[in-house]
């Protein structure tokens, strides 16, 4: 029995192993024609028999496969692992552009076949050589190092387009602005708003989105590309609108053209410098139809493609009670402008203001999802009523009209609702005789009229109430003094709390720091040297911007040359996060700059 189980066990273990094992593609996502591409095929072991791969279409094959193998051992708290790796690498050749799928590999284990994953390469035009500008470019998963001499960096090696999505719309029309970074040389920092539309309604677009460089062939050349920003406009005019040029600051790393390799040797110098360049974005202009007139009464003032449901419940109620009647509107387009629809509902019927519940997502077609109105409808009277269908009127751009949607109509059975003693329903004010037209029916049974005997003014209760107002009025006034007088202090606490807060914040920016987790460190960096600043100088949320900072600390007699770094910190720690290649690399630097950064100005405040 005991080799029975020892042999099942080994063989479990077998089976498990052979299945824990993958075959992986490494290739890189882009390359360019006429250059080599390596293809590897990592195996989760070195227990292979053969390997079969199919054809490289779009490639020549030029080498391969080439074998390499790689073990590990690892120990921890007396419980070893082991782990290896053997790699097939083939050399290609891009013969011609397009989108290409890598051929999957079937690999032998111990008589077992797996497979592995498949991948895809986009292959560009070449580069052409008349377009050289002294910039370089690497392909694939490198990133781009300009080499322009002198620090110069011209306006084909880095420039931001403006483009829009429809040069002729409609008022109130969605249309997409796109800002396209194309850069041929490493660019470390880069920043520009947008600026003040007149005449434009705006949502801006994955405001949020990790900026990631994509590879494209434009005007002969092959450039990291990355969409910078993106906004949907909604014109609210009719007539040409300008859409105006937008500058942006870049901060590149380039090569040093007087670098001295003994300087560098000794720590004195630097491969490369950084240089600034102003990216500046073309004007453009839209033309925008007004919207055919007249416009039907109900207009909702939407434009886009919608569709609308409604529903009542519950559908009987008692007199005085309290029907929901629910419209959803749903589609794309400037849903945010949008007007509740109007409902109809018979005499003596009480509807009220809808409660309106957002649940739009901004896209490049605008607002996209629905918008719930909920009416709350109180009728007054028993009985069997009909309300009307609910209208909701929009214009279509793609038709150029307008199109009216309309609910089904709903029946409300209404009951004879109880009644509450002391109180007059109704249905009894209606069954009151009128004996003239401004003379209603006396009522006649007989009244219980009792005469007062004791008066309240003059007696001690009136004193006792007129003592304790007087003194409930003192206590609430030093109450109030009190209050005001800690309101006036909250400036002077919070400049106090300003470093702890700092602190704190830098902490847990050490954390990420360790955890290599960029994009959490920089924003939590940000806020520490932000919050400080804001704290300290006393600067709401809603202003706490660079320019106001600034000019808060000048305001305060900061030494101009700490400013300077301070400002410096700030720049460099925002850049960082959407600056293309690795950004954990400068994580420290920017850690030890924003604690002295912060530190100093804490000393000279």
């Amino acid at each position: 029995m005991k080799r029975i189980l020892l042999f099942l066990s080994y063989l479990t273990a077998g089976i498990m192993t052979i299945c824990a094992q993958t075959v992986r593609i490494q290739a890189p996502d882009v390359c360019e024609v006429g250059r080599r591409v390596n293809v590897s095929y990592v195996v989760d072991t070195q227990d292979v028999e053969d390997i079969r791969v199919g054809n490289f279409p779009g490639f020549e094959l030029l080498y391969g496969p080439s074998t390499s193998s790689q073990s590990s051992f690892q120990m921890i708290n007396g419980k070893t692992t082991h782990s290896s790796t053997i790699t097939f690498t083939y050399v290609l050749l891009a013969k011609e552009e397009g989108e290409f799928t890598l051929p999957k590999a079937d690999v032998v284990l111990q008589g077992k076949t797996i497979r592995s994953n498949s991948s895809t390469i986009k292959v560009l035009p070449a580069t052409q050589k008349n377009q050289g500008s002294g910039s370089s470019s690497q392909q694939g998963s490198q990133s781009h190092r300009g080499q322009a001499s002198g620090g110069s960096i011209s306006d084909r090696d880095l420039f931001i387009s403006a483009t829009v999505s429809k040069g002729k719309v409609f008022e109130q029309e969605a249309v997409v602005l796109t800002y396209k970074l194309y850069t041929l040389v490493n660019i470390r920092q880069l920043v520009g708003d947008m600026p003040e539309l007149d005449g434009f309604h705006c949502q801006e677009l994955n405001s949020k989105a990790q900026l990631s460089l994509k590879y494209e062939h434009y005007n002969g050349r092959n450039y990291g590309t990355a969409i910078w920003r993106q906004y949907v406009l909604f014109p609210q005019k009719s007539g040409k609108m300008t859409i105006p040029s937008v500058s942006f600051d870049a901060e590149v790393e380039i090569t040093n053209p007087h670098a001295d390799p003994f300087d560098i040797f000794f720590g004195g110098g630097s491969l490369t410098q950084r240089v600034r360049k102003t990216l500046n974005t073309p004007k453009l202009e839209i033309e925008v139809s007004p919207l055919p007139q007249p416009s039907p009464a109900n207009f909702s003032g939407c434009v886009g493609k919608f569709s609308m449901s409604a529903d009542l419940t519950p559908r009987q109620v008692d007199a005085n009670d309290a029907s929901n009647l629910k419209v959803i509107v749903s589609g794309q387009g400037n849903m945010k402008l949008m007007k509740a629809p109007e409902v109809n509902v018979p005499k003596d019927f009480e509807v009220y203001t809808p409660k309106e519940t957002d649940k739009t997502t901004n896209t490049s077609a605008g607002s996209k999802g629905n918008i719930v109105f909920d009416y709350v409808i109180v009728p007054r009277h028993a009985g069997r009523y009909s309300i009307p269908p609910v209208e909701f009127v929009y214009f279509n751009p793609d038709a150029g009209k307008y199109v009216t949607l309309h609910t089904d109509s709903f029946h409300l059975d209404v009951a004879k609702g109880k009644v509450v003693a002391g109180t007059s329903t109704v249905q009894e004010k209606e069954d009151l005789r009128v004996l003239s037209s401004d003379i209603h029916y006396i009522k006649t049974n007989k009244a219980d009229v009792r005469e007062s005997v004791d008066s309240f003014f003059g007696s001690l209760s009136y004193y006792m109430v007129y003592v304790g107002s007087i003194s409930l009025f003192l206590l609430l006034l030093g109450i109030f003094y009190r209050q005001a007088k800690m309101n006036a202090d909250i400036v002077r606490k919070k400049g106090k709390r300003a470093g702890k807060e700092a602190a704190k914040r830098l902490n847990a920016a050490r954390k990420l720091l360790k955890a290599q987790q960029a994009g959490p460190f920089y924003e939590e960096t940000l806020r520490a040297l932000l919050g400080y600043a804001g704290d300290k100088l006393n600067i709401p949320m809603t202003h706490l911007a660079k320019e106001n900072v600034r000019e808060a600390l000048s305001a305060r007699g900061v030494d101009e040359e700490l400013i300077r770094q301070y400002m410096e910190v700030l720049e460099s720690c925002e850049f960082a996060r959407f600056a293309p290649g690795d950004p954990i690399a400068t994580m420290d630097k920017i850690y030890e700059s924003a604690t002295q950064a912060i530190n100093s100005l804490d000393k000279s405040l």
